[in-house]
């Protein structure tokens, strides 16, 4: 049977890799949405392989271009910020809201808002707006399937067991770009250096927060939310492989892990199918080339953004939105040449230092906090 779906997000890594696996099956899915921030060129050709009914630019000044684009494709142009929530909330059987950063909480606030199935691939979002998206969910009874590997490993370890007979979960890193590097080294590093995972194919932002290990704190945070064991049962650990993408203990001691691929498309192809199977162009696993499987704990005194997270998280309050949005204006500024990489980790702390506000009770309430913890890391810049 078909399946409608609209992909929040559609030119980045995961909007890609979702469409690339609806090509694969495309007589099963019609394309209701797909979004972008600026690319212009790339979300018209999406929108016309895939008879997309609308597309969506975040910059409003592009229309035009847009529509010219589009022109005699059929395909419906519109952009700004509006615009994309109000693509978000056209009901469809599926939308994977993946747009990077907090810009994505509006629209995918809009989409859970209209009952559907939300594939989360947006953690900034969960992490900003926690308490306040998964009330949400509750209300508008929308279904949450995470997109991230560790958060849908764990999804996928939970089926068919109950969260009370949890006793741990723990969340598996790969270390990323600068795993053994020494801390004189982690002064000098690169944005070319830093957005050069070594085993994931990720967009820029995040590849720098999976250097930092910013990422595996706000997938602490993230799944905190999702899973909802208690902070004391949440656990971190470095696997180089990338092979095992997360564990579950049960309160018999029974452990069990989610091995695959590191290619997104198996966490993606798991929420597509979902709660079915579907085919992916992935090779099977081979544990014998692979050869063994490590595991160490992190080094907090060398990357302090695991430990910054679960902070963030035990204060409560604002301080997980105000987290985020000070990494991403530092991440933002590291990337341009602004400042060095040890500085991103110690310029969040600082923003939390300086910025405490009460704990958001609506959207509107975490946007203002995000827009002021902005200013105050553009400060801390000056």
């Amino acid at each position: 049977m078909t399946r409608s779906i609209s992909i929040l997000g559609a030119t980045g890594s995961v909007g890609e890799q979702t469409l690339d696996l609806i090509r694969r099956e495309r007589d099963n899915w019609r394309v209701e949405a797909l979004t972008a921030n600026g690319s212009v060129v790339k979300l018209a050709e999406m929108a016309r392989e895939f008879d997309a009914k609308l597309a969506v630019l975040a910059d409003e000044a592009r229309l035009g271009e847009l529509q010219e684009t589009l022109a005699g494709s059929g395909v419906e142009a519109a952009a700004g910020a509006d615009a994309l929530c109000e693509a978000a909330a056209r009901p469809v059987d599926l939308t994977i809201a993946a747009i990077v950063g907090c810009a994505g909480l509006g629209p995918t606030m809009a989409a859970i808002e209209q009952g559907g199935t939300v594939a989360l691939a947006n953690k900034e979002a969960l992490v900003s707006a926690g308490d306040v998206m998964t009330a949400a969910v509750a209300q508008h009874g929308a279904t949450l399937l995470p997109v991230d590997s560790e958060h849908n490993a764990i999804f996928q370890c939970l089926q068919g067991n109950r969260i009370e007979d949890v006793s741990c979960i723990t969340l598996t890193a790969s270390g990323g770009p600068f795993r053994t590097w020494t801390a004189d080294q982690l002064e000098a590093a690169t944005p070319q250096q830093a957005v050069a995972h070594p085993n994931w194919e990720m967009g820029a932002k995040i590849s720098v927060d999976s250097a930092t290990m910013m990422n595996k704190g706000l997938e602490y945070i993230e799944a905190h939310h999702l899973f909802p064991v208690g902070l004391g049962a949440l656990r971190i650990i470095v696997h180089p492989q990338s092979v095992v993408h997360s564990l579950v203990e049960f309160r018999d001691r029974s452990t069990l892990a989610q091995l695959g691929p590191s290619d997104m498309r198996v966490p993606i192809a798991s929420c597509l199918a979902w709660p079915h199977r579907m085919d992916t162009p992935m090779e099977s696993l081979d544990l014998a080339a692979i050869g063994e499987l490590t595991f160490c704990a992190p080094d907090e005194n060398r990357f302090p953004a695991t430990k910054l997270c679960r902070q963030a998280i035990e204060v409560g309050r604002a301080a997980p939105a105000v987290l985020n949005a000070a990494n991403e204006v530092a991440v933002s500024s590291f990337l341009s040449g602004q400042i060095g990489f040890t500085r991103i980790t110690a310029m969040v702390e600082e923003v939390l230092n300086r910025y405490d506000p009460p704990a958001p009770r609506a959207l509107d309430d975490v946007l203002a906090v995000d827009r002021e913890a902005r200013s105050v890391a553009m400060l801390e810049l000056n």
